[in-house]
């Protein structure tokens, strides 16, 4: 299928909700991935509006005032974009939430970003999902929302909700929303417009430090990651890996969960998943020859781990897209 039959003729009506109090680096992670793909497109893939809780403006970490409409006026959009920082617990009027739940019914599809997973729970909207966000807060998120599955990855897909735990997490998240909706090529061409390296798998656990203080703080960490991306197809075994590193086992994996918070497996297997994902996107290959591609024994267990992975099998994935 070709670009041009991905891209219907209407713009993806978006509405992007700002919180007073949120990082303008969150704010542009939501936006500007919109404004690249109408550029790299062509023609208009998204039209967005700003709305905001109240008639007033919201006003960023920065001071820079995001003038909308108030929630109320919105009745329904495409796509429902929440962007939110700090104060959330001031920010989570009665009047909010009982918006929040009145329109997500109307949205098709609704993401959040940083601090806004935190309303759509307090909204009650994530009971039964999946969700994460940011790395400080996660902890508490999990305890008073037990009703949701709190996981500690980059950015969740679950369901109709995308949750991203931080700014730049939140850009990895617009681009494989870009990706599901206009193809693989589209997401890349606008990761590349700002020279940005989309390659961390989603559920890499979130953790402050970026690749290079990785290979700082934790460079056994960073070597094994390496050794993992360059041997997908074929899998080390992690008592291999190990000492190709001049590691134990134990220590592997105590360094694994020191500088990344869960276990070499867990990570390799991420890795793999999400090498999956961009094959079953970018290209027409069997899911047998992706689930050989990515190192599973058979069809079945890759089908399972692929659907625990994204949320829908491979075929669902590329009818979608």
């Amino acid at each position: 299928m070709t670009l041009s039959e991905k891209i219907s003729a209407k713009p993806l009506d978006t509405a992007v909700l700002v919180l007073s109090d949120s990082n303008t680096l969150s704010f542009a992670a939501a936006v500007d991935p919109l404004r690249a793909a109408n550029r790299r497109a062509g023609r208009p893939l998204f039209s967005w509006r700003f709305i905001t809780p109240t008639e007033a403006a919201a006003k960023l970490t920065s001071g820079i005032e995001v003038h909308g409409a108030a929630i109320a006026t919105l009745e329904n959009c495409d796509l429902l974009i929440i962007v939110a920082g700090f104060n959330l617990e001031a920010h989570a009027t009665p009047q909010l939430l009982t918006a929040l739940r009145r329109v997500a019914p109307r949205a098709g599809q609704i993401a959040a970003i940083d601090g806004a997973s935190w309303l759509l729970a307090r909204a009650g909207l994530l009971d039964g999902q999946s969700a994460t966000t940011h790395w400080e807060d996660l902890e508490t998120f999990a305890t008073r929302f037990d009703a949701v599955e709190t996981l500690p990855h980059r950015f969740v897909q679950s369901g109709k909700f995308a949750t991203a735990g931080a700014a730049m997490p939140g850009l990895d998240m617009m681009l494989r929303l870009i990706e599901e909706r206009f193809g693989a090529r589209l997401a890349q061409e606008v990761a590349g417009a700002f020279l940005h390296d989309p390659s961390l798998p989603a559920d890499l656990p979130q953790n402050p430090a970026s690749r290079q203080s990785l290979a700082r703080h934790h460079p056994a960490v960073a070597r094994a990651l390496s050794l993992m991306q360059a041997n997908v197809e074929t899998p080390l075994g992690i008592a291999a890996l190990a000492t190709q590193l001049s590691l134990s086992p134990r220590l592997l994996e105590m360094r694994f969960k020191a500088a990344l918070g869960q276990s070499p497996k867990a990570t390799y297997l991420a890795l793999r998943l999400s090498e999956a994902h961009r094959l079953a996107l970018d290209t027409s290959l069997p899911v047998q020859d992706i689930a050989l591609a990515t190192g599973f024994a058979s069809q079945a267990s890759f089908a399972r781990a692929f659907r625990k992975a994204h949320g829908r099998s491979v075929r669902t994935l590329r009818q979608k897209a």
